[in-house]
């Protein structure tokens, strides 16, 4: 097979398109060695109808997962220390995964822990540059001396107001006062 190219010109009310195809062959009966799909970036932009590209996204989050490596565990730990309880869980075939989501009655959002059985150790969470953060109604100075207790504090920032718990895998929460 030799080089071969297309190349497609179309038009829109706003510009002229280019959509070209490539195969670069050796010119021998085999097949090519490598395929490019080349187009212009108006091309890619204006194949996409108006509506969406200028569609105003609102929505709500929903939940925000994390990987455990002990399910029983993680879950004690959240009814424990935020008061977060099971409201669903799911079943992975032939027990390979399962799900279970977390909530509290102050909020829809949930919290999904996964349990993968075939990784046990556990979980690389890189520099921990993220986290949860939960607002916690009432006494917030009770709340801190609860989580102290637990041993749960691993940083705090009395001059911002505020403190991170972390769970049994690492995984670090904010906590900060409802009002």
């Amino acid at each position: 097979m030799k080089n071969k190219s297309f190349c497609f010109v179309f038009r829109s009310s706003l510009a002229l398109h280019y959509l070209c195809f490539a195969k670069i062959g050796d010119g021998s009966d085999e097949k090519p060695k490598q395929s490019f799909c080349f187009y212009s970036s108006l091309a890619l932009h204006y194949l996409c109808p108006v509506n969406q590209r200028n569609m105003e996204i609102n929505g709500k989050f929903d939940h925000f997962n994390i990987n455990v490596t002990n399910l029983e565990r993680s879950i004690e730990f959240y009814r424990q220390a935020l008061g977060l309880t099971p409201c669903g869980e799911i079943d992975g075939p032939e027990g390979a995964f399962k799900i279970v989501y977390l909530k509290n009655a102050q909020s829809d959002f949930k919290l999904e822990l996964t349990w993968l059985r075939d990784h046990p150790q556990p979980y690389n969470l890189g520099e921990c540059e993220f986290h949860l953060c939960l607002r916690v109604p009432g006494d917030y100075e009770a709340a801190r001396a609860f989580h102290k207790e637990m041993g749960c504090v691993c940083y705090e920032n009395h001059d911002m107001g505020l403190y991170f718990i972390n769970d049994p895998d690492g995984y670090w929460i904010e906590i900060l006062p409802l009002d």
